[in-house]
């Protein structure tokens, strides 16, 4: 590991410096198209300074910020996150045009905390990071457009803040005694000093309160309640990411604080276990009775968090490695529907099972990005959903968790249910006189690429899980 090297840190510089320029835009008026184009350039810049800075590595503020393989992959995956939800996004039909270019701003410095967050090392570090990723989605959350009779949005950014205050009082609680038993803020130190009482009552109940910051923002059950509120008042767009990158980046730092628990710690695998189980049950049972879309995909994503959480009951880099392969795979699955979601609903109204009949006439190309999106959520072959699962699944039976996996195997068969409700309405339902759905080259675009990334990742994961494998040496190490 090298010392403080500035190309290192070059998507971070990008993505600050895109801050401030969105920050100077916004000081104007009706100033949204200006917004959404600086903000896609800053999106194709940092996809570009993280691909220069794959093979850089780096130390700042003593230690407590590193740049390595793992952080920069995962930075990579935010970039790319990144520039797909503003291409989705579209005109923000639901958005005030008064306080759209303030949107983009909020957008840009809750993707700026999540990366950060990948490097670092340190609970002062992460804290923050964590909390610049946080509170500018609380207040995305409430600033839709209202609709007579209707302030849901308010309802839901309430309910995301007090929960998101509770579990991050939580976390930082269980995070003093973690403090308390190893006497550093380093994660690296601490995971040396914490092996030797790492089976005391105390250092568990610190596990596991720290764990509950990070369930609340990957919807674990019962951290689970803001979930689907959330997905159905704020913006389609703001849902969009809220459904994937934020996941993306509480999975990343999960792996770091599951890796401090010795691989013989049966009290953490009993933990983890029971909350993959009741988060898988609960989200699918829930999701059968569901017409709202989003609400549909909230109930799902709570069950996929619960697929998830299945690679890290194995305590080893194998299943650490499925489980981000699988949370990867899962941005791109959601995002496929989210993007139909948002041309459906061309005024930004929530999108109801019925909105979708005919939608194979209406627009095929929406029609094939959803059913690839459905598929893959539902696990069908040959998309990243079916490898996902089988990955998470063969790493947990390898370490004996036989019962886990057939829980996991039934609650897939569940989910195909509703899974296949949605294709229904979409593919073999008349489209019964609603309009035909135009799309322009961007959206042609975005639908290709998601459709490729869902198969690309299924077909051919090697590459991928082999890559953050290799990146997992270095978490944690000093």
């Amino acid at each position: 590991m090298t010392s403080f090297n500035l190309m290192a840190f070059l998507p971070e510089l990008v993505l600050m410096a895109g801050a401030l320029v969105l920050f100077f835009i916004s000081l104007g008026e009706s100033r949204a198209r200006q917004a959404r184009f600086a903000a896609l350039m800053v999106a194709i810049a940092t996809i570009a300074a993280c691909a220069c800075c794959l093979g850089q590595q780096a130390l700042l503020f003593d230690g407590a910020y590193r740049v390595d393989l793992f952080s920069q992959i995962l930075k990579l995956v935010f970039a790319c996150g990144f520039a797909l939800v503003l291409m989705l996004s579209g005109k923000l039909d639901d958005i005030r045009d008064d306080i759209r270019a303030e949107y983009y701003l909020f957008l840009t410095l809750s993707v700026s905390g999540l990366v950060m967050l990948m490097s670092c090392v340190d609970i002062i570090t992460l804290v923050v990071a964590l909390e610049l990723s946080s509170f500018p989605l609380y207040l995305l959350v409430p600033m839709r457009r209202e609709r007579k009779g209707q302030r849901s949005q308010m309802e839901s950014a309430i309910k995301y803040i007090m929960f998101g205050i509770a579990a991050n009082g939580i976390m930082l609680f269980g995070l003093s005694y973690l403090f308390g038993l190893t006497g550093t803020t380093s994660l690296p130190v601490m995971v040396e000093k914490l092996r030797p009482v790492v089976h005391t009552p105390l250092a568990i109940a610190g596990l596991a309160m720290t764990f509950c910051g990070l369930f609340f923002k990957l919807a674990v059950f019962p951290f689970h309640f803001w979930t689907p509120d959330v997905y159905q008042g704020a913006s389609n767009e703001t849902a969009s990411f809220i459904a994937s990158l934020a996941k993306v980046g509480a999975m990343a730092v999960l792996v770091r604080f599951v890796s401090l628990a010795t691989p013989d710690n049966q009290t953490v695998v009993l933990l983890l276990t029971l909350l993959a189980v009741a988060s898988m049950f609960y989200g699918n049972f829930i999701a059968l009775i569901q017409k709202d879309l989003k609400r549909l995909l909230g109930f799902s994503g709570i069950a996929h968090a619960g697929y998830a959480l299945i690679g890290l009951v194995t305590l080893d880099n194998a299943g650490y490695a499925a489980a981000l392969y699988y949370i990867v795979g899962y941005l791109f699955m959601v995002l496929a529907c989210f993007v139909v979601i948002c041309k459906v609903s061309p005024d930004g109204a929530n999108v109801s099972m019925d909105d979708l009949a005919g939608l194979h006439h209406r627009s095929p190309l929406l029609a094939v990005t959803l059913v690839v999106g459905i598929f893959s959520l539902a696990g069908v072959p040959p998309f990243v959903g079916f490898m996902g699962k089988l990955t998470l699944l063969s790493a947990a039976l390898a370490k004996g968790h036989l019962s886990l996996v057939i829980i996991a195997v039934v609650n897939t068969a569940i989910a195909i249910y509703y899974y296949l409700c949605v294709v229904r309405e979409a593919c073999f339902r008349d489209a019964g006189g609603r309009p035909v759905i135009p799309l322009d080259w961007t959206m042609r675009g975005v639908c290709v690429l998601l459709i490729a990334g869902v198969l690309v990742l299924g077909i051919a994961p090697a590459p991928v899980i082999d890559a953050i494998s290799s990146s997992l040496a270095c978490v944690n190490l000093p």
